[in-house]
């Protein structure tokens, strides 16, 4: 069952009633003072076609103002008909159970719908307090019953992500820790390190394309996975520590040889950084990251491959052998198979 299953079951469950002391609830009222729930409310929509929401006259999207909803409910709507026999749902965007029951002071706009406090019944927690998102997850009276960390940065990366969110399987949630990493990954596609290097070979591309909370998200994870901030570093500083590969970033080189030519401007964002000094033994472990050593290597390799033609034939024989020692390690990096031309490091020389 995926947890938009779950969450319609357990508000549907609201109207359950016993017909020998009850009558059947006209109405499930669903009150959300911080609009926690208001993002996906489009979405339960179109799985829920008895939702209502409080707010500006849209029939076409069953929303409007109290007076409105009054006459849908009664049914004076032509309209807007309800099919089944589950009572309608209003939604209460901005609105909470304390408002509602203060009818002496209640705003102009509820009260309209005050009264069907008595008639009707209210999705809520088992200490009547209005459902939050981290309470539905957490609570195992009805809620989901899940391991969910409780800090603010989980709190607002669960409300970013709960889109997201509806999706997931309940059983391999259950068996899940949930913090603010476990939601933002879900923002970034479920790969942030491909995501990463999408963005440092797109650019502002790669944020355009993103919505802010997939954004929003994506910065949580590199701050939380990789002590980066791309919203405060520039994309040069991620290339620079993608060449250098050390750390939390070496997972992310080692993705990035696996199929270089999916990120073609890489090499040139890395081209842009400073490489680190040479010194006496640098060689393909030490500088092999770095496109523009790799370069240097290649045409100190096609001279001394052209100046073979002034020796001795004895001694261009002895000369091949040597450079096909200090060259032959090149053929293992990543820029033997990502440059556009086949490098002369690609082909064995013959001897």
């Amino acid at each position: 069952m995926k947890v938009i299953e779950q969450l319609i079951k357990e508000v549907r469950s609201t109207a359950i009633f016993n017909p020998d002391v009850q009558i059947a609830p006209a109405v499930i009222l669903w009150p959300d003072r911080d609009r926690q729930w208001e993002t996906i409310i489009p979405r339960l929509q179109n799985e829920l076609p008895e939702l209502l929401v409080l707010g500006d006259y849209d029939p076409a999207n069953r929303t409007g103002p109290g007076i409105w909803l009054r006459c849908v409910i009664a049914g004076t709507i032509e309209d807007v008909v309800f099919s089944g026999n589950t009572p309608p749902i209003l939604y209460l965007p901005g609105v909470s159970r304390q408002d509602l029951r203060a009818i002496d002071t209640c705003p102009e706009h509820l009260k309209p719908l005050a009264e069907l406090q008595y008639r009707g019944v209210i999705w809520s927690q088992v200490n009547a307090k209005d459902w939050t998102i981290l309470a539905f997850l957490k609570s195992d009276q009805g809620g989901l019953g899940l391991n969910v960390s409780q800090d603010n940065k989980t709190k607002n990366a669960m409300q970013l992500a709960l889109h997201r969110l509806l999706d997931e399987n309940l059983d391999l949630l259950k068996s899940k820790h949930l913090d603010k990493d476990y939601f933002n990954t879900l923002l970034t596609s479920g790969d942030p390190v491909r995501d990463l290097l999408q963005w440092i070979d797109q650019g502002d591309t790669f944020k355009v394309q993103r919505g802010h909370n997939e954004w929003s998200g994506f910065v949580e994870v590199c701050e939380s996975q990789l002590a980066f901030n791309p919203d405060a570093d520039a994309i040069l500083t991620a290339a620079s520590k993608l060449a250098e590969g050390e750390g939390p970033w070496h997972p992310v080189w080692e993705r990035f040889c696996e199929a270089p030519n999916r990120y073609p401007n890489i090499p040139a964002r890395i081209r842009q950084c400073r490489m680190p000094d040479l010194e006496m033994f640098s060689n393909a472990k030490t500088h092999g990251n770095w496109p523009q050593w790799n370069e240097s290597q290649e045409k100190d390799l096609r001279d001394s491959l052209t100046s073979l033609k002034d020796l001795p034939e004895h001694k261009a024989r002895k000369r091949i052998p040597e450079l096909e020692k200090n060259h032959r390690d090149r053929r293992k990096l990543v820029w033997a198979d990502c440059c556009k031309h086949r490098a002369i490091l690609k082909r064995r020389i013959p001897f």
